[in-house]
């Protein structure tokens, strides 16, 4: 009888499996990295908002009414607050990327070798490359929406069409960051010098010489052709048209293709040596 029972019991239903998505595990690795954040939250964004107001006091307003005082025709007849602070928000969004993709990750794959865990289950490089790059620019874009009340407090932040302003440092941002990344996931026990070269020969001269300060066309001939070939000067041209206007939809639309161009490339590059440092 008891057999019976048994045989006619109905069997157990074994769970199925369902495949992870690949969004998925990019969704996962980009929230351990915001965790991994979450203690220099604060600290951050706070940096994010003093640095800001102290370049907007000192330049912004210290310099540029003496600037202001000896004509704006120069800068398209704006204050000249008006002019450095969308450029400023290229410059310090280009500075935060600096950090977090050269540093950041390479710490994260030399030092705490976080990457080799994370890849060692089915998240694959390219994955785990896709995260960093989801994780970056949410911080940039967090970074960038504060910078932004920095200016629009100063009313310099243009119109309603100032707040593509955020976007655009969030793209000029990681067209260079991307490369940051790739030469990241290439080095191995040089980090300090790679780095230090690529901050003190691209960040800082692209931020001083990008028609930041001053229009490129104060720049000598023989070295104009170098602030044109910057990723900042692009956006910072964007920047300033989406909060003054002024240039026409043929130069937008170039600046922005160069940009996207520079993202895009990298980002393949990028993932190509992820692929080839982490899966080794």
């Amino acid at each position: 009888m008891a057999a019976d029972l048994v045989a006619a019991a109905p069997a157990a239903r074994t769970p199925r499996s369902h495949p992870v998505s690949a969004w998925t595990y990019r969704v996962r690795v980009w929230e351990y990295l915001l965790r991994q954040w979450r203690p220099y939250f604060v600290s951050g964004l706070a940096e994010a908002v003093g640095g800001p107001l102290l370049y907007l006091v000192a330049l912004g307003l210290g310099m540029g009414s003496l600037v202001n005082a000896r004509g704006t025709a120069v800068l398209g007849g704006v204050r000249y607050v008006d002019y450095i602070a969308p450029a400023l928000l290229c410059a310090a969004a280009l500075q935060i990327a600096f950090g977090e993709c050269a540093f950041g990750t390479f710490g994260r794959i030399k030092w705490q070798r976080t990457l080799w865990g994370i890849t060692a289950t089915p998240v694959t490089p390219a994955i785990a490359a896709d995260a960093h790059v989801m994780y970056i620019s949410t911080r940039l874009a967090l970074s960038s929406v504060l910078y932004y009340l920095v200016p629009l407090a100063f009313g310099a932040a243009g119109g309603p069409a100032g707040v593509l302003m955020i976007p655009v440092a969030v793209l000029t941002a990681m067209s260079c960051g991307v490369w940051i990344l790739a030469l990241s996931a290439t080095i191995d026990d040089d980090a300090p010098t790679a780095f230090n070269m690529v901050l003190r020969f691209g960040v800082i001269p692209m931020s001083l010489f990008s028609a930041s300060f001053f229009p490129i066309s104060q720049l000598p001939w023989a070295v104009r052709w170098l602030a044109v070939c910057s990723p900042l000067w692009h956006g910072n041209e964007l920047a300033r048209d989406a909060a003054l206007g002024g240039l026409p939809g043929w130069r937008v639309a170039m600046h922005l293709a160069v940009l996207v161009a520079l993202f895009a490339a990298g980002f393949a590059v990028t993932r190509r040596r992820f692929d080839l440092r982490l899966a080794s």
